[in-house]
């Protein structure tokens, strides 16, 4: 009898990739994806604990599944991701005891050798199919899914930077590069299956290699990736503006397949603030970089984080970091209030001292600042011809959507098949998050 999985999974695009590593590893033991979680023999909740609204929603999403669970006994139910840290598992086991088992970031092993066990004993010592290792990673079938066209690689696990308010170390380790190998053998597969373009994710990317000696570094990796054959776009995130030096710029410019887009988290435009989220850089070093990303790669779209409302953060700390983003204009802005996690030092240490109405009312700020920013900036591209790689079709509307190198995202109308192909698309109408055009003559 066929076996069903399901995956609910939220949070970094790093955690979308361990889903569809999991994905794959299950498919390998012969199970199949069902869309219905409660009609599942394996459910894996892939969580995200990096702010409290996440955490709420895995929380209400066991309660959720709990009279399931005690319905179907033969239900394999298991909770990875962030949420499952070494201090936090038996807090975890006492207030959730129906859950098999509580699997850390980025390693599935527990269960599927749990899985192969009971295929064990379920074929009275018949041998079952050997799962991948460590570093093979295996693919997940584009029948699966459907045909994907992009897919997230990761090449450095974990992080050892531990900025003050964030979680991540804690949940998944010290940073650890992925052999070279490993990495283009992965890549190729996906190419083999019909992806066009990988982004390369770390917690921190520019730092890939540093961990394993020989000065392969990042720059060296995009290279070798960018020259898989049927590859069409490679991509990396997120950078740290310590790490981003003029090597990897440098090898960003000398290809054309290497996407000139950077995640630059600044996070605040207060030294102060700066300081006390153990950053590493000044406001000024921030914008030296800027400068110094926009000379090299003219055309760079350069995405940043902030966090508002960090403990201690004044109204005049607040409007620099507003006065910083409305001097830089960068292409777009990933906007949070600040969320205490338990066990970091900012937890330990600063009181969230700034109210929840006032943390409410500075992100409304940058997020009207951003959304300004961002259709001035798109108003310039009306009849300017952009070459985009289609992801996929937007069937209410009947169009074909996907992406610039710069990671903006564009429609068009065309009936020939163009899922996959690189299109270049003149550009009719402009807003703050989308362009909508038409195939340019020729195209």
């Amino acid at each position: 009898m066929q076996q069903h999985y399901h995956l609910w999974s939220i949070g970094c695009q790093m955690n979308m990739a361990d889903a569809r590593t999991l994905a794959a590893r299950l498919e390998s033991l012969g199970y199949a994806p069902c869309r219905k979680p409660e009609q599942a023999d394996v459910l894996v909740l892939n969580t995200c604990v990096i702010r409290q609204q996440a955490e709420d929603k895995i929380n209400t999403m066991l309660r959720h599944l709990q009279p399931y669970r005690a319905k179907r006994p033969g239900m394999t139910l298991a909770v990875m991701g962030c949420m499952v840290g070494k201090r936090e598992l038996p807090q975890l086991q006492a207030q959730f005891p129906f859950v098999d088992l509580f699997l850390p970031p980025s390693e599935p092993e527990a269960l599927l050798a749990l899985l192969q066990r009971r295929e064990l004993d379920a074929a009275a010592g018949a041998l079952v199919r050997t799962r991948a290792g460590e570093d093979e990673w295996p693919v997940l079938p584009a029948s699966s899914q459907g045909q994907a066209i992009t897919a997230h690689v990761p090449v450095v696990l974990g992080c050892s930077h531990a900025c003050s308010f964030c979680v991540i170390p804690s949940r998944r380790g010290a940073e650890r590069s992925r052999p070279r190998e490993a990495i283009l053998l992965e890549a190729r597969r996906l190419v083999a299956e019909g992806v066009r373009e990988v982004t390369l994710l770390g917690q921190i990317v520019d730092r890939y290699g540093l961990d394993l000696g020989g000065g392969y570094e990042l720059a060296d990796l995009l290279v070798d990736v960018a020259q898989i054959e049927g590859l069409a776009r490679v991509r990396f995130l997120t950078s740290h503006p310590n790490w981003v030096h003029d090597r990897l710029l440098d090898a960003v410019a000398s290809h054309e397949k290497i996407c000139p887009y950077i995640e630059l988290p600044v996070q605040s435009g207060s030294d102060e603030v700066l300081k006390q989220m153990r950053r590493g850089y000044t406001v000024q070093q921030f914008r030296e970089l800027v400068a110094r990303v926009r000379a090299r790669l003219p055309n760079a779209g350069i995405n940043t984080d902030v966090i508002v409302g960090f403990p201690g953060e004044t109204e005049a700390q607040f409007m620099d970091t507003y006065r910083l983003l409305e001097e830089l204009r960068l292409d777009a802005i990933h906007n949070a209030q600040y969320s205490e996690r338990p066990g970091t030092p900012a937890a330990r240490r600063l009181p969230d001292d700034v109210p929840a109405e006032e943390k409410a009312r500075r992100w409304q700020l940058v997020e009207d600042l951003g959304k300004r920013i961002l259709g001035e900036k798109h108003a310039g591209l009306r009849g300017q011809v952009v070459r985009v790689l289609v992801e996929g079709r937007d069937a209410k509307r009947d169009r074909w959507f996907g992406r610039t190198p710069e990671n903006t995202l564009v429609y068009f109308a065309d009936a020939r098949e163009q899922l996959g192909q690189l299109v270049s698309v003149q550009i009719d109408w402009t807003g703050p998050f989308t362009l909508i055009g038409q195939p340019a003559e020729g195209a």
